[in-house]
């Protein structure tokens, strides 16, 4: 897992009939005090997270069963309010 703030939106003309429905989202990497990476990744969210939250994703084969299988990785996988 890794630490992200969700930074833009993406917008896809065609998607996989397994992700219709889920935001896709533009998510900038964090380090553990919240201090912006220079690496980014687009991931699709079904939990209902928002444009400037602090988000937990993951990636490869955790991502995939977190999201039945759904062809894109990584997801967002929880929202909330991080206390450092």
């Amino acid at each position: 897992m890794k630490l992200g703030r969700i930074v833009g939106t993406v917008v896809a003309t065609r998607k996989d009939e397994k992700i219709v429905g889920l935001r896709l989202y533009v998510v900038r990497d964090l380090s553990i005090d919240l201090g912006a990476k220079d690496s980014f990744v687009v991931a699709a969210d079904a939990v209902g997270a928002g444009v400037g939250e602090v988000v937990l994703y993951a990636s490869g084969s955790s991502a995939r069963h977190r999201r039945h299988h759904r062809p894109l990785r990584p997801a967002p996988l929880r929202q909330g309010h991080w206390r450092g």
